[in-house]
């Protein structure tokens, strides 16, 4: 139920608010609006606004919405209203109506990126978990503990790293640019500090996935490799044992913290069996030397190993917080960033250098949306702020049907002087359609895959 009334709050918010966009210009532009539609289908309500002019409109089908304005090409308009009609209006009249839903979507997630900065919200400090051997991570020297105090892009100054989120979302983005970044911190014993340069650029061209963010090695935030509850009858506890147990080794080997003690439960030998693990632990001050022997699990990727036990305590956490300039500053970066991204992330899915699997559908969003509602209202408050930059940059994009294929009419009328011919628009509606159908086909395809596959 929550994902549903998740799902159904944030649709109706972003349409609304894009559709708003539409109407606030066109009303300040003089056109006249004759419905603004939440939603389509049948109307549950319906109410006129001031003047009477606009009847206000919420639909049964909460999954569009539309402003309809007064349009000769639409119906017959009275010869003292036409002063009022849309298409009697200057191009760049027509142009700022169309184009003020996709902005009115990126101005409301400027708004919302703002707030989660204003507000302040608890992060995981960007202390790295123990990367993998051979990981760029690794190459660069990160052995794990290590708090990531800037970050520095080739030709760029240092850049401060407020949290480990912050950290993974420029390394994200350098990788994209395919720049190398040198990473400067400060050493687990906080007595010490270093450098390393972590070689982006050798992923270049490669598709931005979950193999290729595994292979950059910075996955986790360090935890502690604390035992925490434990499955009754399961290896853990059969071993002896106890929740608040700190792993110190793990057949010899030093365990620095959750994720790298995760991964050695994990492992199986060669022929594919879990081999028994000894382990010496901290439990209330004293050293214990314990076997452990885990279990083999089978799963769609292959065999893994489990022992019935929550495995790493709590990151650090540190407050993320702005002042007034400083968060509203940084929700105009964010929303341009993401913005690129976006966009980055298409054109790599037309180019073929990134994956069609990328595209999500109603279904995913569906699932987020109940997800970021269970973990609290900041994190749906960035859920919304994602969806509604998604939404005003694909708007934006110049296809046939989408608020950008008008803009492109328009771009061709102020070049060449007259509008592109019905005959025209009606073929590249067609094709804008079509374009559309197939990739709607795909996202649905990813979704069922996703959550069913």
């Amino acid at each position: 139920m929550l994902t549903l009334v998740a799902f159904i709050v944030a649709l109706g918010l972003l349409i609304a608010i894009h559709e708003y966009g539409h109407y606030r210009v066109a009303v300040a532009c003089g056109v006249k609006v004759l419905r603004f539609s939440i939603g389509i289908g049948k109307p549950l309500l319906r109410w006129r606004g001031r003047n009477a002019d606009t009847e206000f409109v919420i639909a049964a089908l909460p999954i569009g919405g539309y402003v309809r304005m007064l349009d000769e090409r639409e119906a017959p308009v009275p010869p003292e209203q036409l002063h009022r009609a849309f298409n009697r209006q200057p191009l760049h009249k027509r142009a700022a109506i169309v184009a003020a839903g996709p902005l009115a979507n990126l101005l409301l997630a400027i708004v919302l990126y703002s707030l989660v900065n204003w507000v302040g919200m608890q992060q995981p400090q960007a202390i790295v978990s123990a990367p993998k051997v051979g990981t760029l991570a690794e190459q660069a020297g990160l052995r794990g503990g290590e708090w990531v105090q800037s970050l520095q892009v080739a030709g760029a100054e240092p850049a401060a790293v407020e949290s480990f989120e912050d950290l993974r979302w420029k390394i994200t983005q350098a990788a994209l640019d395919g720049h190398d970044v040198r990473l400067s911190w400060l050493a687990q014993d906080a007595r010490s500090t270093g450098q390393g340069d972590l070689r982006l650029s050798l992923l270049a061209g490669a598709e931005l996935n979950q193999s290729a963010l595994d292979r950059i090695g910075i996955t986790m935030p360090w935890t502690p490799a604390v035992v925490g509850d434990l499955t009754p009858g399961m290896p853990a506890q059969t071993a002896g044992l106890q929740a608040g147990d700190l792993v110190l080794r793990v057949d010899g080997r030093s365990v620095k913290d959750g994720a790298q003690l995760r991964a050695m439960i994990r492992q199986v030998d060669d022929s594919q069996r879990a081999p028994a693990q000894q382990w010496q632990v901290e439990r209330q001050g004293k050293i214990l030397d314990i076997a452990v022997q885990p279990e083999l699990l089978e799963t769609p990727e292959g065999s893994v190993a489990r022992i019935g036990a929550m495995i790493g305590g709590a990151p650090e956490l540190v407050l993320v917080q702005k002042n007034f300039v400083d968060g509203l500053t940084a929700g105009v970066v964010k929303t341009w960033e993401v913005s690129l991204l976006s966009l980055q992330m298409m054109a790599k899915m037309v180019t073929g250098q990134a994956s069609l699997d990328n595209l999500s559908g109603p279904l995913t969003i569906a699932d987020y949306a109940g997800k970021s509602a269970s973990m609290g209202l900041v994190q749906y408050i960035l859920f919304l702020a994602l969806i509604s930059v998604s939404l005003g940059v694909l708007n934006l994009l110049p296809l046939p049907v989408l608020d950008g294929g008008h803009l492109m009419y328009y771009l061709w009328e102020g070049v060449t002087g007259h509008p592109v011919s019905d005959v025209w628009v009606e073929r590249l509606q067609r094709v804008g359609i079509g374009l559309l159908l197939v990739m709607m086909s795909i996202a649905l395809f990813n979704d069922i895959s996703r959550i069913w596959g």
